[in-house]
Order: structure tokens, then C-alpha cells, then sequence
């Protein structure tokens, strides 16, 4: 039955935005028809340094052995550890009646996301991860890993799901804008949700024709769609979009056409990932 739906990856870690991920992912699957992989990878384990020093050898080679031992247990334990998380995830995602497997994996974290998601519609991954810290707001590090490697779009989870009833397109033009506008057009995804189309900045000749044209392709796929433009700074006007007065989902490109293209994510898009209280939907 998965082979012929459209798959989609969710990354689970274990943290708080795990069973969010869960949500989210089974959102999308009802959605668009689709079968959810939920993914657990385990990095690999980090050399340990020989501390052993001057130590006597028989002492020495007892210590070693001792390592090697607590090595071997902890990697054990963050296997079982893996296990229950995606036995926890399997179940939560199948009581909302959608198809769902599991994969436990242990390696390179965007490696082994580059093969699951090779075939994937798209990715689910929490804002945070298990050791993010939250009085600070810190953006997981993988979740910037992620949106940087990732050429699949990636769904970047708020802490707790609410339905999704609106969308709102953040669109300047660049490429990634486009194929996030292509997407919304094409996808099941979006079908039967009003939705948005804002360009941040002053309104001009070519500006306006290339949202006049972003709005005419949504509307022509049949979408309800209104079309803007908004003063101010990207990160406080496209936040202005969202949340309890606005939109219930966030799409934008990962990158700003304005932006040289580096090893980090737009600094729109890193603010917007770090404050947004609504699921965002990112496009390299």
C-alpha cells in the first residue's frame, strides 16, 4: 500500500516537538494521500580520547576495556532509546488513521536524510531538537543542516499542531519563491485553503508584475487567492501574516534572490523559523 503513495519523511528525535512532527506529517498524509516514514537516526558514536595517560598497562588495559564496555551499553541503550521513540511516533500517527512506517537508522544525519528522502514529497522536522535550548529560543542546528542540504521542501514544525486553514506565500521573486509558488499551485496539499501571496518591500512596475503573475498562477489552479504588497522589514512584516489574527502555515523560499547564496540559511528565513508560532514551509 505505501508504494503508491506519496511518502513522506518525519524526523523524530525524542524532544518536544516530536509528537508535533507526528501531527504534522499526518496532516500532510491525509491530505495528499500519503504514507508517513518516520525517521530516528542516531549519529555516529565520536572517537574517545585515550586518557589514559601514564597509568600502568595492566591498569591501563583494564580502563580500556571498561570504555569500550560503557561504549557498547550506551550504544545499546540509544538503540532501545530509537525503538521507543518510533514505536510512540508509529502509534500516534496511525491513530489518526494514516499509513505509517518506521526507520531506524545510525550515521550521518543529512546522508541517511538524503537517501529516505530521495523519493519523499516532502520533509517534517521540528523547530528545535532535544537539546535546543528553549528560555533562549535557540534554532536546532539541524534544522539549519537540513534546509541548507535538503532539495526536498521541508516543513519545519511550531510546537504544537492546529489545524491549517489558511496559508500565507511570502514571495520576492527569487527562485526559490518560484518554485514554492509552482508548488502551492500543484500540490493537493493546498487545495481548498484560501490563501495569500505578499511581496515585503515598495511596490514597482516589475515587483508588482511578478506578483500579479505568482497570484495568477495560484488562482489559476483554482486557489482563492488575494495578492499584496507590505512595508517594512521582511522578519516583522511576514511575521505580521501569521499566527492568531493571521495565516495558519508560512511559505517562502529558504533564500531571498536579493541574498549571495552561502553556507546559511537568509537571515528572513532563520528569524522566521526562530519566532514563528505556525508551521513553515521552506524551498531551496
Amino acid at each position: 500500500m505505501a508504494d503508491t503513495l506519496e511518502k513522506i519523511v518525519a524526523l523524530v528525535d525524542g524532544s518536544e516537538y516530536s509528537h508535533s512532527v507526528c501531527d504534522h506529517a499526518a496532516w500532510v498524509a491525509s491530505k495528499i494521500g500519503g504514507h508517513v516514514v518516520v525517521a530516528h537516526i542516531l549519529g555516529r558514536r565520536e572517537a574517545k580520547a585515550d586518557r589514559s595517560g601514564n597509568i600502568g598497562l595492566g591498569a591501563r588495559t583494564k580502563l580500556m576495556e571498561d570504555l569500550a564496555a560503557l561504549d557498547e551499553e550506551r550504544a545499546k541503550l540509544n538503540q532501545v532509546r530509537g525503538r521507543a521513540i518510533l514505536e510512540d511516533a508509529e502509534a500516534r500517527i496511525a491513530a489518526a488513521g494514516v499509513s505509517v512506517s518506521t526507520v531506524l537508522r545510525q550515521g550521518d544525519l543529512l546522508a541517511e536524510l538524503a537517501t529516505l528522502a530521495a523519493d519523499a514529497e516532502l520533509v517534517v522536522i521540528g523547530k528545535r531538537g532535544e537539546a535546543a535550548d528553549f528560555a533562549k529560543l535557540h534554532l536546532g542546528s539541524n534544522v539549519e543542516r537540513v534546509v541548507r542540504s535538503c532539495e526536498k521542501p521541508i516543513l519545519v514544525t511550531s510546537r504544537a499542531f492546529k489545524p491549517v486553514e489558511s496559508f500565507a506565500l511570502a514571495f520576492d521573486g527569487g527562485t526559490s519563491s518560484l518554485k514554492a509558488a509552482d508548488h502551492v499551485a500543484n500540490a493537493k496539499l493546498f487545495q481548498g485553503l484560501p490563501g495569500q501571496v505578499v511581496t515585503v518591500g515598495t511596490q514597482t512596475a516589475e515587483a508588482k508584475q511578478k506578483l500579479d503573475g505568482a497570484a495568477a498562477l495560484l488562482s489559476g489552479a483554482g486557489l482563492e487567492i488575494t495578492a499584496s504588497f507590505v512595508d517594512g522589514q521582511p522578519e516583522t512584516a511576514i511575521a505580521g501574516l501569521v499566527g492568531d489574527e493571521g495565516a495558519d502555515m508560512l511559505v517562502m523560499g529558504a533564500y531571498g534572490h536579493s541574498r549571495v547564496r552561502s553556507l546559511i540559511i537568509g537571515s528572513t528565513t532563520t528569524e522566521m523559523v526562530r519566532s514563528a508560532h505556525v508551521p513553515l514551509l521552506l524551498f531551496r
